[in-house]
């Protein structure tokens, strides 16, 4: 669940060569590289593109920065129809070419052992970001909008829906076998909210990737999003991706027979012993049931994580028999 090893030390290392993010992640070759850092310790069968949900907008005429202790910064927050206007459609050839590059030498690299894979953000998430400015606690400028002018909302949601559709699409041409979407904000909707705001976008998304490229999973992940579970399937994503707030039997029971799940082990308990860890792997596995599971965290990996614990977590689900 977290792209790169921000735990490793051999992460920490180029960070300090190169601190800033923005090159870390538009560099193919450094890309490649920190993609492979996990992979090349634990051997997981994903190997997850190094790059952020916001990689796009520079793309789109919404110039950003990720700045180190503060997180993304929108230079020019978005708020009204002629900000909307002014953002352009996402041509990814164009503007992120280091991202296909990376991901076809990636494919070469790990040679079928493991699967590549992608993401994007979810519309309402970039949403939230471009209008709010950044990261938001109560969320009070993209909900006045929602609220307020949901016109103008609509218009930016559809031009984000547009764009990432095309961006997995691109991302699968180049080298991706699965692809995830994030949307991380959308449980700070209430359910009525993401039936208006996020879950006819996400629909929109997966209806346009399946039709060009019928064969490639969707995994949608939106963390806290116990209130929404059953919505989520209605995307028509392959997998759902539960955080673990949610009791993985009953995430199950409520998701239905037809979805995939993965997750959703607390990131936490990699702070605790070894014998804590296999213990909580054995229940969510067993709670998950036979078949269309992946074993994964329930969110990104924290820093300060052990590494030794890291490679217990692995050792212990590649020696998991059904």
């Amino acid at each position: 669940m977290r792209q790169a090893g921000r735990y490793m030390k051999s992460y920490q290392a180029i960070c300090e060569k190169y601190p800033s993010f923005r090159e870390r992640s538009e560099n193919v070759d450094l890309v490649v590289e920190i993609s492979l850092q996990p992979w090349q310790v634990f051997r997981p069968d994903g190997v997850i593109l190094f790059s952020d949900i916001l990689t796009p907008l520079s793309g789109m005429n919404i110039p950003f920065d990720i700045v180190k202790g503060k997180g993304p910064v929108i230079f020019d927050p978005l708020s009204t129809a002629a900000d909307v206007e002014k953002v352009r459609e996402f041509i990814p050839e164009e503007s992120v070419p280091y991202v296909g590059e990376a991901l076809t030498i990636l494919r070469k690299e790990v040679n079928n052992e493991a699967a590549v894979l992608g993401f994007v953000g979810a519309p309402f998430t970039l949403a939230s970001y471009v209008v709010e400015g950044g990261s938001s606690k109560h969320f009070t400028k993209i909900k006045r909008l929602a609220f307020s002018q949901p016109k103008i909302l609509h218009a930016l949601l559809q031009k984000f829906a547009t764009s990432m559709a095309k961006y997995i699409r691109y991302q699968a041409d180049k080298g991706a076998q699965a692809v995830q979407i994030f949307d991380s904000w959308a449980t700070e909707l209430s359910p009525v909210d993401f039936e208006e705001f996020s879950l006819p976008y996400l629909r929109l998304i997966v209806d346009s990737v399946k039709q060009s490229h019928p064969e490639l999973p969707l995994i949608l992940y939106a963390s806290g999003s116990g209130g929404l579970l059953e919505r989520l399937p209605l995307t028509g994503v392959d997998v759902i991706s539960l955080d673990w707030t949610v009791d993985m039997a009953e995430g199950r029971r409520r998701l239905g027979p037809d979805v995939a799940v993965q997750g959703n082990v607390d990131p936490g308990v990699l702070f605790g012993s070894k014998e804590f860890i296999t213990n909580r792997i054995n229940d969510t596995v067993r709670k998950a049931g036979k078949g269309k599971h992946i074993l994964n965290l329930g969110h990104g990996i924290i820093v300060g994580t052990p590494e030794e614990n890291v490679a217990h977590f692995f050792e212990v689900a590649k020696g998991l028999r059904y």
